[in-house]
């Protein structure tokens, strides 16, 4: 059989779960397609489809099997395309993990800007805030927040932005626990921790002359940015967020910037992915797209 084909037939049976979808969408029979998929697990000595009466599902093996299978096919054909002089229009399912703060007006936007310019990538946004393995659970790309030395370094990192995390508080809390005038004020006051950068109590936060440290009392800390933002909203204390991911409560007056010069971290957002090689054309289009639409973004 050609071999080609079944490694198409077996991604299209991955992505729709079903061998008669996929036989349908290819234009072969479904047992012919149960073939094309027997072949190559015969080839390679291991099941990479689990086969149940009503469904398919990748085993472990079949995940990182479809990962790598899927970017050679989507890179073969974009060098098919510039061979024969035709552009690759970006399309298909993109797989992306994004921190939890990434659910908020500002960055869903420009999610909304990519896709009216590129209306035939579906995207499958993972916010779970956990550190996913790419390869193994099949993720196009992630983006992440961190510092340099933080990057895996058997991957490739892209740097989008400057994210700057700003201080935060209801009125509640400021009228009860006292609004602070000056770094100094901000010593023994709750903070509502992120404990994704690993901050402790004491914090040398960035100001506009200089750098102040500054003693806070954790009453919550959390990877989860938004249980942080609803427990300040809630009163419970100061919270370092991006401005982005608050600007409609701080318009509604729900939040209030607290000595707006204050910058308790600045991480880099990069956007990380597995390797350079097949690089398809939503991948390339989407990081082109963020490192120019993320500009100035706070």
């Amino acid at each position: 059989m050609d071999t080609l084909m079944s490694l198409r037939l077996f991604c299209t049976v991955s992505e729709l779960t079903s061998f008669t979808a996929a036989a349908d969408r290819l234009g072969i029979s479904p047992a012919m397609a149960s073939k094309h998929v027997m072949q190559l697990e015969n080839r390679l000595g291991t099941r990479l489809l689990n086969r149940t009466s009503r469904r398919v599902s990748l085993t472990e093996t079949g995940w990182l099997y479809f990962y790598q299978a899927k970017q050679l096919l989507e890179g073969l054909d974009e060098v098919e395309a510039a061979i024969g002089n035709v552009t690759v229009a970006p399309r298909g399912i993109l797989k992306l993990s994004a921190p939890v703060w990434a659910a908020s007006i500002g960055f869903v936007s420009r999610l909304a800007e990519y896709n009216r310019r590129y209306p035939d990538v579906c995207l499958d946004v993972d916010l779970s805030g956990r550190m996913v393995n790419l390869v193994d659970e099949g993720f196009d790309l992630a983006l992440r927040a961190t510092s340099p030395d933080r990057l895996d370094l058997g991957l490739v990192a892209r740097p989008l932005a400057d994210i700057e995390f700003h201080l935060m508080a209801s009125p509640e809390y400021l009228e009860r626990a006292g609004r602070p005038k000056g770094f100094a004020d901000l010593n023994g006051h709750a903070l509502l921790r992120f404990s994704g950068v690993d901050l402790s109590d004491i914090m040398a936060l960035k100001g506009a002359i200089g750098q102040y440290k500054v003693t806070f009392r954790t009453v919550m800390s959390s990877e989860n940015e938004t249980i942080l933002q609803l427990a300040a909203l809630r009163g419970m204390g100061l919270v370092f967020l991006p401005k982005w991911m608050t600007k409609q409560d701080i318009e509604a007056g729900r939040l209030e910037t607290v000595l707006p010069d204050a910058i308790g971290f600045a991480p880099t957002l990069y956007a990380v992915y597995p390797s350079r090689k097949y690089l398809s054309a939503k991948v390339r289009t989407f990081i082109d797209f963020m490192t120019t639409s993320l500009q100035g973004l706070e």
